[in-house]
C-alpha cells in the first residue's frame, strides 16, 4: 500500500510553518523564517514546504492530503462582525485589512494549488483544533486534559478539550474579544515591546517588579469566574478598532502613556509586568482546575501562544491540580501546521496512535517519552556540506572525532570561552535545544552580561536558560521531572544558592541584576528561578556528551544555553548562517558538526563591527 503523505501548513498571520507526516509519523517540520531570514515571517512557507518534501524524499505530486491550520472564512466572519458592531469606529483598520483578505487570505485553496501544483482537495482544521492536536497527539499521554490559550483563532481564545486514544473532543470555548493572550499582549505593547514577539520579554522583566497593579487589573480590566472563564472590560482596550492594544482610559488607569520602544525602563514597567504575570497565572490555574474537573484526567497538555509562558507552566505543575504536564514545543501558530496534519491523520482518517506513546513501563522507569523526537525536526547538514560552506569562506578549521570534540569544547567552556554550537537537525519551535545554540559556563558571574550585550545584542535584563543533565536535575534545581523543551521554570536548589547581604537584599529593579545569587549565576534569574532544559541524550547524544564532559572537568552538569542568533534575526539554519553570526559577534569558537573554528584564525574580511546593544538597557 502506498504511504500517506500529509502536509500541514500555517501562514499569513505570523510564524508561518510547514510539517509533513508519513503514515502518521512526524518526518519534518520547520518555520519559514529560518530559511528566508525574516523573523516571524508570515508569508506562505514555500521554503519550509520544500525542505519537508526533500526530507521525505518525495515530490509535490505524491502528496496525499494538504491541510491548512485554520478556517479563514470563520476568521473573516469574526472580522466583519467586529467591524459592524463598532462602526463607524475602526474604519481605518477595516480599510487596511480588507485588501489582503480579498486578495489572498480568503482564497487559501487557490494559493496552495498555485504554490504546490496540487490539484487535490485542500482540507481545513479549526485553529484551536490544530493547537489541541499538536499538544495531545505527540504527547506521552493516552488520556489527557487539553487546554489551548492564545490571542484568538477564528472566534476561540481559550478552549478545553479531552483526548483519549486517538479521539479528541472539544468541551468548552471562550470567544473573542475576551482573551488572556490579548490581555498579556496589551501590557506587552504598553511596556514598549512588540506584540507577538515581546511577550517573553515582559515575562522576563516581571521578577524585577512588584505586583502593585494586580488589584487594579482585577478590579478594572478582568472579571474572572471560578471556572476560569472571564470577561475583559473593553472600555480600556483599543484592539477592536485600532492597531494599538490600549487606549487613553487604560493609560490613565496605569498613570501614564506607553513606554516608547527602546526607551528607558522604569520601575513602573517592571511592576506592570509582574502584575499582569500574576493575574495571567491566576487565570490559567482557574482554567486548568475547571478543565480537570470536566475531564477527570490529571495529565495536562498545553498549546497556544500563552503556553509559552514557562513561569505559569511551572506554577501549574507545582499547583497540585495536575500530575503531569506536556507542552507543545512549537506552541504558537507555527505548531498549528503540525497539529493540522495530525488532526487529519487521527480524526479525519481515523488512524490510531502508536502504542509506544505513554508506555506504562516508561512511566514506571521515569522516562517521559513522546513523539516529538526532541523537536529536532528541521534540516541537518552532512560533513561534505559543512566543508563546502567552510571552503567558500576560506575558513580555517580543525576536525575532531566526537569524544575529542566534547572534551575540547568542555575545556574551552571551562576557560570562559563562548561557543556557537551547530549540531544535527534544527529545532522546531522558538527554543534552541542544543541543535542551534550558543553555550557558555554558567558559573561565571560576567557571562550573562557578556552574552546579552556583546553576542546577542539584546536587553541586559533578560535571563538565560540552563541545560542540565536529566539525571542531575534534582541536585541543582527544585525539580525532579523532565523539561526537554525548555518550557518550565523551577527554582535553583537551595544548597546551590548563596547567602546575600542585607544591602543586596535591599536592591530593587535592574540594580538586582549584578547580584551573584547561586553557584550558577549566569542562569539564575533575580527571583532565583531558571527556565530548565533537561538533556538525556536520546535525541541529542552529542549535547549530552558535552554536558558530561563539562561535568567531568568542573563538577557542574549545567551549561548556559541560548539560541544561536542575534537580536532581530531568526535562529540560524545553515552552516553559512552560523558562520556569519559567529563572525559578526564576540563568540570565541564555533562548532559545526565535527569541525571546530577559532575566531582568532578566521579571515578578517568576514568580520564586521558588532551592532551596539540597546543603550537604554546597558548596565554600567
Amino acid at each position: 500500500m502506498a504511504p500517506t503523505y500529509i502536509l500541514g501548513v500555517s501562514a499569513f498571520y505570523h510564524d508561518s510553518a510547514a510539517a509533513l507526516l508519513v503514515d502518521g509519523e512526524v518526518v519534518a517540520a520547520a518555520q519559514e523564517e529560518r530559511f528566508t531570514r525574516k523573523k516571524h515571517d508570515h508569508a506562505y512557507p514555500r521554503a519550509a514546504v520544500d525542505y519537508c518534501l526533500a526530507e521525505a524524499g518525495i515530490t509535490r505530486a505524491e502528496l496525499t492530503h494538504v491541510v491548512f491550520y485554520e478556517k479563514p472564512l470563520s476568521t473573516f466572519d469574526r472580522l466583519l462582525s467586529t467591524y459592524l458592531a463598532i462602526a463607524p469606529r475602526g474604519l481605518l483598520s477595516f480599510v487596511r485589512a480588507m485588501p489582503v483578505w480579498l486578495k489572498e487570505k480568503l482564497w487559501i485553496p487557490g494559493v496552495i494549488a498555485a504554490q504546490e501544483e496540487y490539484d487535490g482537495e485542500v482540507l481545513f482544521t479549526e485553529h484551536h483544533e490544530s493547537h489541541a492536536a499538536s499538544a495531545f497527539y505527540p504527547s506521552p499521554f493516552r488520556d489527557a486534559t487539553i487546554v489551548t490559550m492564545d490571542g484568538v483563532g477564528e472566534w476561540s481564545t481559550t478552549s478545553i478539550a479531552h483526548g483519549r486514544g486517538h479521539e479528541l473532543r472539544v468541551l468548552r470555548e471562550l470567544h473573542f474579544p475576551h482573551s488572556l493572550g490579548l490581555l498579556y499582549s496589551a501590557f506587552t505593547q504598553y511596556a514598549g515591546f512588540r506584540v507577538n514577539s515581546g511577550e517573553y520579554k515582559l515575562m522576563g522583566l516581571a521578577p524585577y517588579g512588584e505586583p502593585r497593579y494586580a488589584d487594579r487589573i482585577r478590579e478594572h480590566l478582568i472579571d474572572l469566574k471560578p471556572d476560569g472563564s472571564f470577561h475583559l472590560n473593553l472600555r480600556y482596550f483599543g484592539y477592536l478598532a485600532a492597531r494599538t492594544m490600549t487606549n487613553r482610559r487604560f493609560h490613565r488607569l496605569f498613570e501614564g502613556p506607553p513606554r516608547s520602544p527602546e526607551g528607558p525602563l522604569t520601575q513602573r514597567e517592571m511592576d506592570l509586568a509582574r502584575s499582569v504575570q500574576v493575574v495571567a497565572e491566576e487565570v490559567m490555574e482557574a482554567t486548568v482546575a475547571h478543565a480537570v474537573s470536566l475531564t477527570g484526567c490529571r495529565d495536562l497538555c498545553l498549546a497556544g501562544g500563552v503556553a509559552l509562558n514557562c513561569v505559569a507552566n511551572g506554577r501549574l505543575l507545582r499547583s497540585g491540580l495536575i500530575d503531569r504536564l506536556w507542552v507543545q514545543p512549537a506552541a504558537g501558530d507555527a505548531g498549528g501546521a503540525l497539529g493540522a496534519a495530525l488532526a487529519i491523520w487521527h480524526r479525519h482518517l481515523d488512524k490510531p496512535r502508536p502504542r509506544a506513546t505513554g508506555r506504562e513501563e516508561d512511566v514506571e522507569e521515569g522516562v517521559e517519552d513522546d513523539l516529538q523526537r526532541g523537536s529536532y525536526l528541521g534540516p541537518q547538514y552532512s560533513d561534505a556540506e559543512i566543508l563546502a560552506a567552510l571552503a567558500s569562506k576560506d575558513a580555517p578549521h580543525e576536525r575532531l572525532e566526537a569524544r575529542a570534540l566534547a572534551d575540547r569544547v568542555a575545556a574551552l567552556l571551562e576557560d570562559g570561552q563562548v561557543i556557537g554550537w551547530f549540531q544535527g537537525r534544527m529545532e522546531y519551535g522558538p527554543r534552541a535545544l542544543g541543535g542551534r545554540s550558543i553555550l557558555a559556563d554558567p558559573r561565571r558571574p560576567d557571562v550573562q552580561r557578556t552574552v546579552n550585550l556583546k553576542i546577542k545584542f539584546r536587553e541586559s535584563f533578560r535571563p538565560f536558560a540552563p541545560a542540565v543533565l536529566r539525571e542531575r536535575v534534582s541536585e541543582w534545581f527544585e525539580c525532579d521531572g523532565a523539561s526537554p523543551y525548555m518550557l518550565l521554570v523551577a527554582d535553583v536548589a537551595a544548597p546551590r544558592l548563596l547567602a546575600l547581604s542585607d544591602e543586596q537584599r535591599a536592591l530593587t529593579g535592574l540594580a538586582r541584576l549584578a547580584t551573584v545569587r547561586s553557584q550558577i549565576p549566569a542562569v539564575t534569574h533575580v527571583d532565583n528561578s531558571a527556565r530548565l532544559q533537561t538533556v538525556d541524550g536520546r535525541h541529542n547524544p552529542r549535547f549530552a556528551a558535552l554536558l558530561r564532559a563539562f561535568e567531568a572537568r568542573t563538577g557542574c552538569p549545567v551549561l548556559l544555553n541560548t539560541s544561536f542568533n542575534v537580536r532581530g534575526e531568526p535562529i540560524v539554519c545553515t552552516p553559512e548562517d552560523a558562520y556569519r553570526c559567529f563572525m559578526h559577534t564576540d563568540m570565541d569558537y564555533l562548532v559545526l558538526g565535527d569541525f571546530l573554528l577559532d575566531k582568532r584564525a578566521q579571515p578578517e574580511r568576514h568580520a564586521r563591527r558588532p551592532q551596539a546593544a540597546p543603550a537604554a538597557f546597558a548596565l554600567d
